[in-house]
């Protein structure tokens, strides 16, 4: 998906020639501020701190606008914008971001660079222009692989040992622009993409400062992305939460975590929806038996059989109710010989 650039002028934008962030220019001492930040969620907001820690706090703020969320539907501001009333800082909430009237309104801070962390809009051409260093974004993945919104689950479902934090010049393309720094941060066994998030989006404030400071310096060279081995981690949907007992108890387990804690891994029982919050891939014998069959209790417990290996189901919910171990929820259903999670049969 690529933004157009507008066609609407206004005499407050400052036009910067197309040359203003190539490599070339960052191989002198450059001055990076005054900064503006661009962000929503909480894995922004160890930037932000990170920043204001160097003395680096922004001019600006921009975030998404609050939502109304929960079941009594109460406005709630997002994270970034939290921290920015907290700390008296300008507050930008454009419903979106092509708005000629926020380049306009932008443009009077006379930025130097835009720091962008999971913003989470496609930036114009007019917007990526206006800083007088362009945009630089911090991405949770190790470029190009996992380019997209969901880089996180994405490393932890497909069983990566390691990802990183990658900072990068922003351009029109979807996370394909050059490559500033980038840091390495193993994967543990146990993560899930609240717990990996937490870690990353702290190295990856570091990460910025860091790389402010040696693009300051002249010390940078960046980097342009292999395109050709680049792979995409688009948004997900509560779809990607739906566990396919066809597949391999290793797969389940690494999805089940990749989906915590949004959308969350989720199945059946007895045509009633039942999430999966903790799972363990387990040994005993199991195999031959349908995918998703019930087999016992194992410690606390459940176990279900997969395509291949039996997944132990450690914590689970009931919609509306409150989370119970495996064995618990089996004393409590007491299911019958044969009887399967899922709503389907197996081929």
């Amino acid at each position: 998906m690529l933004e157009t650039q507008h066609r609407e002028r206004h005499h407050e934008l400052r036009r910067l020639p197309a040359d203003t962030v190539r490599p070339a220019a960052m191989k002198q001492p450059t001055e990076l501020s005054p900064i503006v930040f661009f962000g929503t969620p909480s894995f922004a907001v160890p930037t932000l701190d990170a920043l204001a820690a160097a003395g680096r706090s922004p001019v600006a703020v921009v975030s998404q606008p609050a939502r109304r969320v929960g079941r009594g539907q109460r406005r709630s501001q997002p994270p970034v914008a939290e921290w920015a009333l907290e700390h008296g800082l300008p507050l930008l909430q454009p419903e979106r971001v092509r708005d000629p009237e926020l380049i306009v309104e932008l443009a009077r801070f006379q930025a130097a660079l835009a720091v962008v962390v999971a913003f989470g809009q496609i930036f114009p051409q007019s917007l990526l222009d206006l800083p007088t260093h362009g945009c630089m974004n911090l991405h949770a993945s190790l470029l190009p692989a996992y380019r997209g919104a969901a880089p996180i689950a994405a490393a932890i479902a497909s069983g990566d040992a390691v990802t990183g934090v990658t900072t990068m010049l922003m351009e029109r393309g979807l996370d394909s622009g050059a490559v500033l720094l980038q840091r390495d941060v193993p994967i543990e066994p146990h993560d899930t993409a609240a717990s990996l998030g937490e870690r990353l989006a702290r190295v990856g404030g570091d990460l910025v400062v860091d790389t402010i400071e040696r693009w300051e310096r002249g010390e940078l060279e960046p980097s342009e992305q292999d395109h050709s081995v680049a792979s995409v981690a688009p948004r997900l949907s509560k779809s990607d939460g739906e566990v396919d007992w066809t597949r391999t108890a290793v797969e389940i387990e690494r999805q089940v975590r990749a989906m915590t804690p949004w959308p969350g891994a989720a199945t059946s029982f007895r045509g009633q929806p039942l999430g999966v919050l903790e799972s363990s891939v387990s040994e005993p014998a199991g195999q031959g038996c349908a995918p998703g069959r019930v087999l016992g209790t194992a410690g606390d417990a459940m176990l279900v059989a997969c395509g291949r290996g039996v997944l132990a189901l450690d914590r689970v919910r009931r919609a509306g109710r409150r989370p119970v171990s495996g064995r618990d929820f089996w004393n409590g259903e007491r299911p019958e010989p044969g009887e399967r999670l899922g709503d389907e049969e197996p081929a």
